[in-house]
């Protein structure tokens, strides 16, 4: 009897021991389903309009950039280029939220051999819906030559794209003129109301 009570004993205690074990083992799965989520924060976002910018800026509202020069995804005249006259071609902005305050344009070359290529920062750029062929429209930064001007499209070989994208702000920038792109990206955080872009590409 008494060798029978021992048994007994041992197989409740294993009994015991093997379901704390399990009810450790799940909650455990439970605490890495519920924290390893992909995306972080942007996870949650529903919203099927919003657009992710490339500083991962979420906006709802999208701006259409056109250019009487040229079509979107089609050639930039020779004349907007370092080949010609070296002058901005001018762009059509339509789909301004009517609270926005200035817009901001960043023309840049993904396909630089030196990693994006800055061609030219304008912020502070009144509301309207046109910025006029070689003009000035804003307060320009630094581009990638350290120069605060337009530059234009240059690849040393084949095709290039040009992207000029425009921000609608719901504010005015408090920047010095010369102000590098990365800090105009940075002062445009939580103030970005709608973004667009027209892009060219030029061929040498």
């Amino acid at each position: 009897m008494h060798s029978q009570y021992i048994i007994r004993i041992g197989i409740i205690i294993l009994v015991v021991f093997s379901v704390a074990l399990s009810g450790c083992t799940g909650s455990d799965d439970v605490r890495e389903e519920a924290t390893d989520v992909p995306g972080g924060k942007a996870a949650d976002v529903t919203d099927d309009t919003a657009v992710s910018l490339d500083d991962d800026t979420m906006i709802s509202d999208t701006l259409t950039v056109t250019s009487s020069a040229f079509e979107n995804a089609e050639g930039i005249p020779v004349k907007y280029t370092c080949d010609g006259e070296v002058i901005n071609p001018d762009l059509e902005i339509s789909g301004i939220p009517t609270e926005a305050v200035s817009l901001l344009l960043i023309m840049n070359d993904p396909d630089a051999t030196i990693g994006t290529f800055t061609h030219w920062v304008v912020w502070n750029i009144p509301v309207d819906s046109r910025i006029d062929e070689d003009s000035i429209p804003g307060i320009e930064g630094k581009n990638s030559a350290g120069k605060l001007s337009y530059i234009g499209p240059c690849p040393p070989a084949g095709t290039h794209r040009y992207f000029f994208k425009v921000y609608a702000l719901d504010t005015e920038l408090d920047l010095e003129s010369g102000s590098e792109r990365a800090l105009v990206e940075d002062a445009i955080s939580g103030h970005v109301l709608a973004y667009g872009e027209l892009m060219g590409t030029y061929s040498r």
